[in-house]
């Protein structure tokens, strides 16, 4: 509802003004009337309507100096102003002060009315002109955050970014001037649990927040990113400041580890690329502040990770084919311990090894998801490594990224147990589908291995290994089965039923039925028919 404010100094004029108008249809409601200029004055600003209708001469403050005063505070208020023709020259001089419309006397219904619909429209359309400008601010603030975020992911992702003083200053609007560039990243980790729906997000927003607080007062110029559980930044200082950057820098994680309190069991570090002194040099900076993230496996997290070492003597050990063959034993076997072994190998090896990197040790685990994955013929295989890389990048400490390996391992080689048993499973299953629909045929072991797609041989041991006992044992029980329901239930003779079962013998029938149930089949008949 649009607020109207009438002010006059006859009071009847302003209760008809208020009486000739369908205020509700207009979409507008009269919070205020007043009788002279100072009053109409403070309800203007306390009120802040849209529109004014004010007569032109009113004592103590007249129309002209009421319009004058509130057009200074409110430049966008709609005035109306009110006049007889003895003093047109005042609405004439109103109308230069930026009044919208002007009525003479006597008011006529028509006349309010169409003046208030036109204003009404005019406030709407500014209001929609207003809401436009807005929107394309607030889109072109989207664009420019999306743009520096995909700058610092390039970085970050090591990907072909070009960039200068002038691109950063054109392109990214970083006040960029003579002096360090250098890269960090934060990192947020829950270790082996999993993060709970938005947590993550909403720990990263606040850490932007400490972020930006503290750079802003103290960083001439920088950018910030949020990537899944990274916030990613490069800054640009005057060299003198380096070491009070780096420790704001070490200032902000301590209020950001703070934050971990709300949730439990999640770690925040921090890691810093070398400081340089060229724009085209900070995609080196962010590489090494990348790397350096992943010391605190070793290191430990809720720190400030800087300077690299050199590389240790893992990656020259033999370590790797003692666990190529423990994991090829694991996958010929399907043991969930061989896998366990051959974990247990490679962590013994990383803590034998002095001065191992943490970059050393993720690489050292990735290969050997990888080799394993090759093993198994795991079935889509990408998406499941890239899974599984993603899980480690949440580990904070050797141990849990050892466990995480070993969980990989584990789950696969259960699934590929149950393939294989499955595998074993269904010829055997389709070998009793054949013989129950085939019972009362002369059906033969050679039939039955053929139908299933297997050797007469390699059929008969898997199905004795499935179901504890031979072929012919197992077509036996079917026929019996078959015959002791149609003794129960028909009057056919047994004769017949001995036929209907596959046996052309009836004395072999009779003594197979005896042997199999202890009774003779015309016993059964008594018994249960």
């Amino acid at each position: 509802m649009l607020k109207v404010v009438i002010a006059d100094d006859e009071e009847r004029i302003c209760r008809l003004i208020e009486a000739l108008v369908d205020w509700k249809a207009l979409s507008m409601e009269v919070v205020g009337t007043a009788h002279n200029g100072l009053e109409a004055c403070e309800i203007v600003k306390k009120v802040c309507p849209d529109i004014l209708i004010t007569d032109i001469r009113m004592p103590g403050c007249s129309g002209l100096e009421l319009i004058e005063q509130v057009k200074q505070s409110a430049k966008q208020l709609e005035i109306i102003i009110i006049s007889g023709y003895a003093h047109f020259e005042y609405a004439q001089q109103a109308i230069k002060f930026g009044v919208g419309d002007y009525l003479l006397k006597p008011i006529s219904k028509a006349e309010l009315t169409a003046t208030l619909e036109k204003l009404r429209e005019r406030i709407c359309q500014r209001q929609a002109s207003e809401q436009d400008r807005q929107e394309m601010k607030r889109r072109a603030e989207l664009d420019v955050r999306r743009m520096r975020e995909e700058l610092l992911e390039n970085l970050f992702l090591q990907k072909d970014t070009e960039l200068s003083a002038q691109i950063l200053r054109e392109t990214y609007g970083m006040q960029v001037q003579k002096g360090c560039f250098q890269a960090f990243c934060l990192k947020l980790d829950f270790g082996l649990q999993e993060p709970g729906e938005g947590s993550a997000a909403v720990l990263m927003e606040k850490a932007r927040e400490v972020l930006e607080r503290s750079l802003k007062e103290k960083c001439e110029s920088f950018l910030l990113g949020v990537r899944d559980f990274w916030c990613l930044g490069i800054l640009n200082y005057e060299k003198s400041r380096q070491e009070a950057v780096r420790r704001m820098l070490k200032d902000c994680l301590g209020q950001i580890e703070m934050q971990k309190n709300l949730f439990s069991s999640v770690t925040f570090s921090m890691s810093l690329g070398g400081a340089v002194t060229q724009p085209e040099e900070l995609a080196v900076s962010m590489k090494e502040a990348a790397e350096l993230m992943q010391e605190r496996i070793v290191k430990g997290t809720g720190r400030v990770l800087e300077h690299k070492k050199e590389p240790s003597a893992l990656k020259n050990s033999s370590v790797m084919e003692r666990y190529l063959r423990e994991i090829t034993q694991a996958v010929e076997l399907t043991s969930v311990e061989k896998a366990d072994a051959a974990v247990a190998l490679l962590e013994e090896e990383v803590r034998r090894t002095r001065e191992v990197r943490g970059c050393e040790i993720i690489e050292l685990v990735f290969s050997a998801a990888d080799i394993f994955s090759a093993h198994v013929q795991m079935q889509e295989r990408s998406q499941r490594l890239e899974a599984f890389r993603r899980r480690c990048g949440q580990c904070r400490n050797m141990e849990e990224l050892f466990s995480c390996l070993a969980d990989f391992l584990r789950e696969q080689i259960s699934e590929l147990r149950q393939k294989r048993e499955n595998d074993a499973v269904r010829p055997i299953r389709n070998a009793k589908e054949y013989i129950q629909n085939h019972y009362s045929e002369p059906i033969t072991l050679e039939e039955v291995s053929s139908a299933v797609g297997l050797s007469t041989a390699y059929f008969s041991t898997l199905f004795k290994k499935t179901e504890g006992g031979g072929f012919a044992k197992y077509l036996i029980q079917v026929r019996m089965e078959q015959a002791k329901s149609l003794l129960r239930e028909t009057n056919a003779p047994v004769a017949e039923i001995c036929r209907r079962v596959g046996y052309n013998d009836l004395k072999h029938f009779t003594h197979t039925f005896e042997k199999t149930v202890g009774v003779k089949p015309a016993t059964y008949r008594k018994l249960y028919g």
